[in-house]
């Protein structure tokens, strides 16, 4: 028995996730579980590396003519599903059809192709309309990512959930074992045909060195904490705070930032309803923020790990820009703020606030934020519900009182912290929007002139002045970033860097 227990750990990662998986379509939502669950079970044209450049993945390659308005990708030979069907040109067209309908990367891509089609079994074509030479980045971007399936489920409404998890990656999902909101099961696919690249990211090789990864929801931080401890898990995502410095000092465990794009802190307003569809009234609570107290609720423990001064993007990226931020002051005098919320036209609406009060980081800053809504002279109606709930309620677009919402809170992390391609939150074009849907013509023309612009300074200029117009209408507010440590045993090796990926991963005892 000694000898079988031993072997079994071997082969199965058992890892406790940051939430229970609610929803098991990437394309249909941007939540950082199902990016995580995505990456498992689905593959994407091309990856991601570590220096965020775009590597055929799931291609060959690709070539395009001299005018730069044909791409042919060619598919790589040995693509199969979980279903054991092959990998088609056509189910590759359908995928990327649907997702280009969700994803604002793919929404811009789209509308600057002419025509895509699938020649033969092994090939994509773009036709486009105008150069795009950041499409390879397009179809990697990891945020809303363009997962391939086949084309049956392609099909499903771009606004509907697809009914099953098939994919091409290098697990596959075992619907059998899922309990909900307690246990989601993979195991190693055979048929999958790593690339023979090194991984790095999520471009290159994927090999996979266990047989099953089992997920296993933990809602008690202390809980996990003691299992970690003792050996009954391998790899926690993200524990929670308070607790990483009695972690840090397990010899058994290794606590570490992988992911070098943070989390920054995000109050999202719902902007098809009052009161924040008034640009005055989202700017007098982005100008009361204090970043400083939204990240001490949340990484107070680890001070080191928090950073201020935050706007659109992570400090240090590319893009990161100062631009606009002096206008969050921080304001808490009680009396000044219910007068500039009255003079701003507010009307006494009831605030409806989703927290998530089983994940210890959003519901921190939820406190923090309902506290200072209330403060500022909102009506607030704070409701706490599972992260698995707000996940499907933030897409609800009907009024608050009938089902509704006018704030979540949430982390904005990943890509979207580097480039403003993979930014979920900055696009301003309405209902193609993310949740809140904002509606702001001359950020969203910005956005676009960073897509043509002829160079990186360009870029950045252009980003500089679409942040600045951002704080003047803000779609959601800045709450301040923290780096995000993981923990896992020290007989785990081989985690590549970035948000949770398994291929790559495997146990020395």
């Amino acid at each position: 028995m000694p000898a079988i227990v031993r072997a079994q750990s071997k082969t199965t990662l058992k890892f406790i996730p940051q939430s229970d998986l609610a929803v098991t379509d990437p394309v249909w939502t941007t939540a950082d579980v199902t990016r995580n669950f995505g990456f498992m079970v689905y593959d994407t044209l091309y990856g991601l590396d570590t220096q965020y450049a775009a590597q055929p993945q799931m291609v060959a390659g690709h070539t395009v003519s001299s005018d730069m308005l044909q791409w042919d990708l060619t598919l790589r030979d040995g693509l199969t599903f979980h279903d054991g069907t092959p990998v088609l040109g056509r189910d590759a067209v359908a995928s990327i059809q649907r997702w280009g309908k969700r994803d604002g990367f793919g929404g811009v891509l789209m509308a600057n192709t002419a025509e895509l089609s699938a020649p033969s079994d092994k090939t994509i074509r773009f036709k486009l309309k105008s150069s795009f030479p950041l499409l390879p980045e397009a179809l990697a971007t990891p945020t809303s990512m363009c997962c391939i399936v086949p084309e049956r489920l392609a099909m499903t409404d771009p606004s509907a959930q697809m009914p099953d998890v098939v994919g091409s990656g290098p697990f596959r999902f075992l619907p059998a074992e899922r309990i909900s909101g307690s246990r989601i099961v993979c195991t190693k696919f055979a048929e999958y045909v790593p690339r023979q690249e090194g991984t790095s990211f999520t471009a290159g090789g994927k090999p996979v060195y266990f047989d099953r990864v089992e997920w296993s929801v933990q809602p008690d931080p202390a809980t996990a904490s003691a299992a970690m401890s003792a050996g009954e898990f391998d790899w926690w995502e993200n524990p929670d705070l308070d607790l990483v410095p009695s972690l840090k000092k397990d010899k058994s465990l290794t606590v570490v930032v992988k992911d070098p794009a943070g989390e920054i802190g995000c109050m999202r307003f719902n902007a098809l309803y009052p009161p924040f569809d008034n640009p005055a009234i989202c700017r007098l609570v982005v100008s009361a923020v204090n970043q400083q107290s939204f990240m001490e609720a949340v990484a107070g423990s680890v001070p080191e790990l928090i950073k201020t001064g935050i706007g659109l993007f992570a400090p240090g990226s590319p893009f990161a820009t100062t631009a606009g931020i002096d206008m969050m002051k921080g304001t808490v005098d009680p009396t000044t703020l219910k007068s500039a919320l009255i003079a701003a036209g507010y009307k006494g609406e009831p605030v409806i606030v989703l927290a998530a009060s089983n994940f210890p980081a959003i519901n921190a800053i939820a406190e923090v934020g309902a506290d200072l809504l209330k403060k500022m002279g909102f009506n607030v109606d704070c409701q706490a519900l599972d992260w698995g709930t707000v996940v499907q309620r933030r897409a609800v677009r009907t009024p608050p009182d009938k089902g509704g919402w006018n704030i979540f809170f949430t982390f904005l992390g990943g890509t979207g912290n580097i480039l403003p391609a993979a930014d979920i939150a900055i696009r301003a074009n309405g209902e193609k929007a993310w949740f809140g849907w904002p509606d702001h013509p001359k950020q969203q023309a910005m956005l676009q002139q960073w897509f043509s612009a002829a160079d990186v300074a360009a870029q950045k200029r252009t980003i500089e002045e679409l942040q600045a117009d951002f704080f003047q209408n803000p779609s959601f507010a800045p709450l301040g970033m923290y780096s995000v440590p993981t923990a896992f045993k020290n007989t785990i090796t081989g985690i590549p860097d970035g948000f949770p990926l398994f291929y790559g991963a495997r146990k020395n005892d």
